[in-house]
């Protein structure tokens, strides 16, 4: 018998002895995985456009290949996207990503071909880690009251989409939930919130199942580089029974710091590195819904991005990316924007209305 002979009988020996033991009988040092729950069937390569219907509104023009003008979602197709994300805000100021809104933008998309995934804040306006406020209209609530406001608000912007013909592919129940939702209820920086915290999750959970069976429910964190908060975050989802499919990561891999932009590779690397742990070790598969590089350095942008598509060909966990708010002008000129209630920001991937560079990897197909 040669060496490859004899190191191919010791490996199949070991698979035996390892499957005949009980699961009591395993080694210590080898810990229990959940098996990924989610298969990837489509890569998303997304963005998110919320503000496009404002952002027309104030007089702002998009543009093709060709020079001519064109619907922002028909540009952003053009260059590669096939996917788009729009949040929710329960009663927002001027109705911009309120019910209607969300639902102009939503049929634009359908009518493209464009898968889409729909992202309740739970709040009238931004909901991120350090902002979690309750709608105005639910001031005063207990747990039962939110949970049931939850599930109807979640229901009744579902059923909207659904009887007018639109598909939705994820719901993102909460934006940002590193410290929970509906604060301070369900603040869980405090322990004693953290079972007021399932409650709503599962409750939006429940009714974007009751009404699009098939989508998938992502719980959605910042900092998608920083494994302990995802950790954390994580196995209180677990011990809570909480119901989701992915998990929703942000990542802005660069920002400007001592006269000059970090390096993205580093932030980039830990986020791939942690999408890869996090699927292995709570069974979930991954999507990065936010992402964003500065505006004024396409290249870089570009090479980012190219670096997260290049590793989804082969880390199949990651089930997509979406850039957040590519098409906004106002990282090129934010003096114009700052009255504006979409600008300025400055990790857009457009000029003048036309995409730049750093959407270039969005051309390629990922499997």
């Amino acid at each position: 018998m040669n060496a490859m002979s004899r190191h191919l009988r010791h490996i199949i020996l070991s698979i035996l002895m390892l499957s005949a033991c009980s699961p009591d009988d395993r080694p210590d040092d080898v810990p229990e995985k959940d098996p990924v729950q989610v298969e990837r069937a489509f890569f998303a390569k997304g963005a998110d456009i919320s503000w496009t219907t404002q952002m027309e509104a104030d007089g702002m023009k998009f543009y093709g290949a060709d020079g001519r003008e064109k619907e922002c979602m028909a540009v952003l197709k053009e260059a590669g996207a096939d996917a788009v994300r729009l949040r929710v805000w329960v009663n927002p100021k001027e109705g911009w990503c309120g019910r209607e809104d969300v639902l102009a933008k939503a049929l634009r998309a359908q009518r493209l071909g464009m898968k889409i995934m729909i992202d309740f804040h739970y709040s009238d306006t931004w909901a991120d880690p350090g902002n979690q406020k309750v709608p105005a209209a639910w001031e005063g609530y207990g747990v039962t009251d939110l949970e049931g406001a939850v599930e109807q608000h979640t229901k009744d912007v579902l059923k909207t989409l659904k009887d007018n013909g639109v598909d939705v592919g994820w719901v993102q129940v909460g934006n940002e939930v590193d410290s929970g939702m509906l604060h301070p209820l369900g603040n869980i920086g405090n322990a004693g919130n953290i079972a007021n915290f399932a409650a709503f999750f599962n409750a939006g959970s429940k009714a974007a199942r009751e009404v699009y069976a098939d989508a998938k429910v992502i719980l959605h964190r910042s900092n998608g580089h920083k494994a302990d908060g995802f950790t954390w975050l994580l196995n209180v989802a677990k011990a809570q029974n909480l119901d989701y499919d992915l998990i929703g990561m942000s990542l802005y891999p660069s920002w400007w710091e001592n006269g000059g932009f970090t390096s993205w590779r580093p932030v980039a690397e830990q986020c791939m590195a942690n999408v890869r742990t996090l699927s292995e070790t709570f069974g979930k598969g991954v999507m990065i819904c936010e992402f964003g590089m500065p505006a004024s350095e396409p290249e870089m942008s570009r090479e980012a991005l190219l670096y997260l598509l290049d590793q989804a060909k082969v880390t199949k966990e990651l089930h997509g990316v979406f850039y957040w708010e590519p098409q906004v002008y106002g990282g090129w000129k934010p003096q114009e924007y700052e009255a504006l209630g979409w600008g300025p920001y400055d990790k857009g991937a457009f000029k003048d209305g036309r995409p730049t560079e750093a959407l270039e990897p969005y051309r390629q197909t990922i499997e």
